[in-house]
């Protein structure tokens, strides 16, 4: 570990990453590798999950080549040298800001999506003119085996290098001086990467998790409400951590609602074999999601299979906090509605526990939107909408709190890879005696007044 990242050290400060036509074309040729290999990554992530090619291009290799669209046709605007205003302290003179590399980075990549999440952060990475270590999640085996056999067949390690492994691999890459970590993963884990990086001041930026609700109000649209929730709840079979965890639905719509979901996920006959449900990762997490069913308060589903790692899509009612499957992020095809009454119990509810990753507001009332926008913290969201928000790269996307710091996707990526460097710039030919001794009544002033200005 410690002979690779010296070497990427060594290729970064030969300069060849500052570039930008080097990073453009290293973008392009992940690209090319990508598409050509289409099949073999289809394969891979169907030997894992049961995902289809359909899901697999829509969630995944749809946004990495948006990702790569996106850096390719804005970097050199991105990385231009910006003029600031310079105030009157200062004149004559220039400011300007410079954006520059960090350094080596590592990128640990997570299973859920894991050709996504693992690239869409190197993509930015590799933009801002860092080299990049990649690690990505064991628990995904094949799509792990067939990025690092892509990257590390086409790349130079000194520049671009997929390390495998488990948590041995993993502690070893963080008991490496990085210049920027960033983790994709869960919030116990997030901690144990924070603590890692603290004892060399690396910089990291953590994508995490959390519970992430979503409210339907008494004056929302309910079909089209319903038919988006239940997309985004069971995508990926709910794996996802922007997925709406638990839905708060006012009492007067509930019953309504609940029919309506019911013949969303009819209609949508989740099943592998109709190329949109995949399994769950492994047995672990089949028994920790099982756990979760009170067979008491499943309005529909809760069907499992442990062999095909399956659960059906769920959706569980007279749910409270203290129940089981309200206690830690689902991530799962568990959909628990709660019942309110007051938008301010539940406004309070949700801002009692820790910071969500995202936040869905369905209604057609300004006021409620605004007042749930205002006075909720969360990463990111959407209004009548759920998790489609990440497809669009000019939008942040990361947490806030327990759900992760910093963010990334398109300019946001960029910047989270770079150092803005500061700098003022002043002529010779002149320069004022008034922060000069003597110090006078006078000069102190003058300077009072200019430094308003």
């Amino acid at each position: 570990m410690e002979k690779l990242i010296n070497s990427q050290r060594e290729f970064f400060f030969s300069k060849a990453t500052l570039d930008l036509n080097f990073r453009i074309e290293q973008l392009r040729k992940l690209e090319g590798i990508l598409k050509k290999n289409e099949t073999e990554l289809d394969r891979a992530i169907y030997a894992d999950f049961g995902k289809s090619s359909f899901e697999n291009y829509e969630t995944e290799l749809g946004l990495i080549y948006h990702d790569i669209d996106s850096a390719c046709r804005n970097l050199k605007r991105w990385a231009k040298v910006k003029k600031v205003y310079t105030n009157v302290a200062n004149l004559p003179g220039r400011s300007y800001i410079i954006p520059e590399p960090l350094g080596v980075s590592l990128v640990i990549g997570a299973w859920n999506y894991p050709y996504q999440l693992s690239l869409c952060p190197t993509i930015a990475a590799i933009a801002a003119g860092n080299t990049v270590v990649l690690k990505p999640s064991e628990l995904s085996a094949e799509t792990s085996r067939i990025i690092s056999k892509l990257i590390n067949e086409n790349f130079e390690s000194n520049f671009f290098k997929v390390v495998e492994g488990g948590i041995e691999e993993t502690t070893n890459l963080l008991a490496q001086k990085f210049d920027k970590i960033f983790f994709t993963g869960s919030t116990t884990v997030g901690k144990i990467v924070y603590r890692a990086a603290a004892k060399n001041l690396t910089p990291v930026t953590l994508e995490l998790g959390g519970k992430s609700p979503a409210i339907l109000d008494e004056k929302c649209n309910l079909k089209t409400s319903a038919k988006r929730l239940v997309w985004a709840k069971f995508i990926n079979s709910g794996q996802t951590c922007i997925a709406p965890d638990y839905v708060f639905v006012h009492k007067s719509i509930k019953e309504q609602f609940l029919k309506q979901v019911s013949i969303e996920i009819k209609k949508s006959k989740y099943a592998v074999e109709n190329s949109n449900y995949v399994q769950i990762i492994n047995k672990r997490n089949m028994e920790r999601l099982i756990n979760f069913i009170d067979k008491d308060k499943v309005y529909l589903g809760g069907d499992f299979d442990m062999e095909n790692k399956y659960i059906s899509p769920t959706v569980m009612v007279d749910v409270d906090f203290d129940d089981a499957v309200m206690q830690e992020e689902i991530f799962g095809p568990i959909m628990p509605v709660l019942e309110y009454e007051n938008i301010e119990d539940v406004i309070l509810k949700i801002k009692e526990k820790p910071k969500p990753l995202a936040c869905y507001v369905f209604t057609n009332s300004k006021k409620n939107k605004w007042k749930i926008l205002n006075e909720i913290s969360f990463g990111g969201g959407a209004v009548n909408d759920a998790v489609m928000h990440i497809s669009n790269s000019r939008l942040p996307f990361g947490g806030v709190g327990d759900s992760g710091t910093g963010s990334y996707h398109g300019e946001f990526g960029f910047k989270t890879f770079s150092h803005f460097k500061s700098v003022l710039e002043k002529p010779t030919w002149i320069e004022p005696n008034l922060k000069y001794y003597p110090l006078t009544d006078l000069k102190l002033k003058l300077i009072k007044f200019v430094l308003k200005l």
